[in-house]
């Protein structure tokens, strides 16, 4: 449950972002018809690495380009610490192919498909918040692909 990116592995260029495209994030989860929200572009994203981006309603989001190319957003919250953590931590796999990623902080894992924790799955209240993510390709308006809560697309 990802939305996928195809894009050339290329070098990266500081400063100027070329035409590749740019991460939207929905800003209520299970409304939708809710606002797409510009977080950064495609660009920014390294695979295996998360990027924390700041929501006009205050709220951090943590973006993650899993080295399998899905494309994840969840709240930057660590649920145990309470610190704004999330996009720091360590990109995985379990051994059933479910990407997460662990807490710099005190090492939960926390799935990026639907935000339970993993070292705690029958505590609902451990689980992050995921919302759904698509890319706007640079040169239209149409989505090359959205994740409703990480439906796998392109």
């Amino acid at each position: 449950m990802t939305t996928a990116i195809d894009r050339p592995r290329s070098t990266k260029t500081s400063g100027a972002s070329s035409s590749t495209g740019a991460v939207q994030v929905r800003m209520a989860p299970s409304d939708p018809d809710g606002r797409w929200v510009t977080v950064c572009a495609v660009e920014r994203l390294t695979p295996g690495r998360g990027v924390a981006a700041l929501l006009p309603d205050g709220r951090q989001v943590a973006i993650f380009l899993t080295r399998a190319g899905g494309l994840h957003a969840i709240d930057n919250r660590d649920p145990f610490a309470g610190a704004m953590v999330l996009s720091r931590g360590l990109v995985g796999a379990t051994t059933d192919g479910i990407p997460f990623v662990a807490s710099p902080l005190l090492k939960q894992r926390f799935a990026l498909t639907d935000g339970r924790c993993l070292d705690e799955p029958d505590n609902p209240g451990r689980a992050v918040a995921v919302l759904p993510c698509r890319v706007l390709p640079a040169s239209g308006t149409e989505p090359i692909g959205r994740s409703a809560a990480g439906a796998r697309v392109g």
